[in-house]
């Protein structure tokens, strides 16, 4: 007996371990703050506006990819644009995961943000939000997600002294910040605006 009980002090314990929980389904609306340089302003995302677009960009926010991400083209009265992580592995892992294009349900009006794209279905973790009433880009696809609903004057503040990026103007080469990450940006570019936290409200 006491042979048994020493055999069985010697086994060892096999813990089940319990499945990962499965990923929080995005809401039908939502709203993520956005803590920058500036000052915080908060976007509400419309499910119902472009399925494919508002899933996406819940899944970047939860996964923390804009923390730290500078604002690198500013262009008053045209747009502002973000989405180019600061860290290259981390860009390139979450920039090769393009989404289906979203049909045109919302005009791209001031406030409104869409994802940035090359082509039909290129989409990734781009966006820009729009700083006056673009009509212009409804006609070619981009489709809002959804809209500024406080701090559009922080948005409208943000840093935009170098223009339009590479090569079209003396702003950032997008490529550059995908290859070096945010040692190119504050070698070269340090006065951008950046997001600190990107936060989805509950």
């Amino acid at each position: 007996m006491l042979a048994l009980l020493a055999g069985c002090a010697g086994e060892k314990t096999v813990e089940k371990k319990a499945a990962p929980p499965p990923p929080e389904k995005p809401p039908e609306n939502y709203k993520v703050r956005f803590e920058t340089s500036k000052g915080n302003f908060t976007i509400e995302v419309h499910r119902e506006w472009a399925p494919h677009g508002a899933d996406h960009f819940f899944e970047l926010v939860q996964a923390k990819f804009y923390d730290g991400v500078r604002f690198h083209r500013v262009v008053r009265r045209f747009v502002c644009q973000f989405g180019i992580n600061g860290n290259p592995k981390l860009q390139q892992l979450w920039g090769s995961a393009q989404i289906p294009d979203d049909p045109l349900k919302e005009k791209n009006r001031k406030g409104t943000i869409s994802y940035a794209k090359l082509g039909p279905n290129s989409r990734t973790t781009q966006v820009f939000i729009n700083l006056a009433d673009n009509a212009m880009l409804d006609s070619t696809g981009f489709a809002p997600f959804g809209k500024v609903v406080e701090g559009m004057d922080v948005v409208e503040k943000l840093y935009f002294a170098y223009g339009e990026v590479a090569p079209r103007g003396g702003g950032p080469d997008p490529t550059q910040i995908e290859l070096q990450g945010n040692v190119y940006l504050d070698r070269t570019y340090p006065r951008l605006d950046a997001i600190q936290t990107a936060t989805v409200l509950k």
